[in-house]
């Protein structure tokens, strides 16, 4: 997702980089590029005017013109103007004074709200806060026993009645939740495949029954431009207080993200990055802003990081450094670990400067899914020496493992270099650190 626009921009600001000094026309130049790259991401076209219009009123200052360095005045301006057309901060959820805080979510069929609605019910549980979740989409097939597995999955209740009256299920899961003690309430309306009265009707009389105190339209991020026209007529209606947008981690152009909270006012709260229910986060914009102009998002990283690493591994992990007790069994777990935070390629994409340096930088999961399956092919004893890995063993291992002899030994012999490395580091030597190429 808004990779070539990020790709594209990259270029621009590379180019102006090379000037010593900006005149006007450089800037208009420059802006003429950005405003096509957000129209070739799919922005709306009245906000590409808009953001490439605040630019320029910044970028022809004489403190920029007159700049050492023009170009990291415009690409400092461009970031914060991203940060600003994204919502400027991020928006967290609102709960109400007197439980149950009631979240209703509201969007075309199609946009994943039901599953959206277990990601949020998970997220919140995590956070300490119980959740009802409530099924009044009556008219999707099966979109009450996609709730129901889903309220299993996560461990929480789900309140339906089966196809009656959506008011009367909302009002009465509600009364539910007061009645249980269950601070908060997500209900899961229904969608059509295309804004109608009647849709529309049923969900402001939903909002009217139950007074919900976040009402987030779901949009498909995949639909692009579409999706902030479809935010527009639910806002104009329902007064939307946040949107999710889902599909975050697909291979759409963007334009949504980047239209839909100029156009309708209300902030992106949370994204979807993957099918996974865990895969639903917080939207920081200026994250976002910083990753779209190749500044990395150690933020997020660490983050990902702490979600999958303790405290205590993480001592532990440097214990096995410095004692040079570091075997194959504790590659495979760091290895896991690592995929557990996504893939490689958006985790190298986070490190500052990485998406410069390596600007087409792509790795290949199926290599790494390649050493997964050699080590696991290992026995506990030759993974912890793997010195006794003689040529019948390596070649048992290849077998079992679905790969070749080479493949074996050049994951052998790149462990061995890394080890010794470690050993070189821990006893206060310097080593060169050589990133080891993947078995192919």
């Amino acid at each position: 997702m808004l990779e070539a626009l990020s790709e594209r921009l990259g270029a621009i600001f590379n180019r102006l980089g090379n000037r010593g000094r900006l005149t006007e026309a450089d800037v208009a130049d420059v802006l003429r590029e950005v405003r096509i790259a957000l129209l070739e991401a799919d922005v709306n076209l009245t906000v590409a005017k808009d953001f490439v219009a605040a630019i320029k009123e910044r970028a022809v200052g004489a403190d920029v013109l007159q700049s050492l360095t023009p170009g990291q005045s415009v690409v400092k301006i461009v970031h914060d103007e991203l940060v600003s057309l994204l919502g400027g901060a991020e928006a967290r959820l609102q709960f109400a004074d007197a439980p149950p805080t009631v979240i209703m979510l509201v969007g075309l069929q199609g946009s994943g709200k039901t599953t959206q609605a277990g990601k949020l019910a998970l997220r919140l549980k995590e956070g300490g806060r119980r959740t009802l979740l409530v099924a009044a989409d009556v008219y999707r097939p099966a979109a009450i026993e996609q709730l129901k597995t889903l309220g299993k999955q996560i461990d929480l209740p789900v309140y339906d009645e089966g196809a009656g009256d959506p008011v009367t299920i909302a009002r009465n899961g509600v009364a539910e939740a007061k009645r249980l003690g269950i601070p908060t309430v997500i209900i899961d309306t229904a969608g059509r495949l295309q804004i109608d009265e009647r849709l529309m009707d049923e969900l402001a009389q939903i909002a009217a029954a139950v007074h919900p105190k976040e009402i987030l339209f779901v949009a498909d991020a995949m639909t692009g431009q579409e999706a902030t026209n479809v935010a527009k007529g639910f806002n104009d209606r329902l007064a939307v207080t946040g949107v999710i947008l889902t599909k975050m981690d697909g291979d759409a152009r963007g334009g949504a993200a980047l239209s839909i909270h100029k156009i309708i006012g209300a902030p992106i709260k949370f994204v979807g990055v993957g099918e996974k229910l865990t895969a639903l986060e917080p939207f920081h914009p200026d994250r976002l802003a910083s990753r779209i102009l190749g500044m990395g998002d150690v933020l997020t990283l660490i983050e990902k990081t702490q979600s999958v690493y303790s405290e205590q591994q993480a001592k532990d992990l440097a214990v096995k450094l410095r004692r040079n007790d570091f075997t194959l069994d504790d590659f495979l777990t760091q290895l896991r670990q690592v995929r557990k935070m996504g893939s490689m390629s958006e985790i190298m994409k986070m490190i500052p400067g990485m998406s410069r340096a390596l600007p087409n930088v792509e790795i290949d999961e199926r290599d790494l899914g390649r050493i997964e399956a050699i080590i696991c092919s290992m026995t506990r004893h030759e993974r912890g020496r793997p010195e006794i890995l003689n040529g019948s063993r390596r070649k048992r291992i290849a077998t079992g493992s679905g790969t070749q002899v080479s493949d074996v030994n050049r994951l052998v012999k790149q462990f061995d270099a890394a080890r010794s490395m470690m050993k070189q580091m821990g006893g206060g030597k310097r080593g060169r650190f050589r990133m080891p190429a993947l078995p192919r």
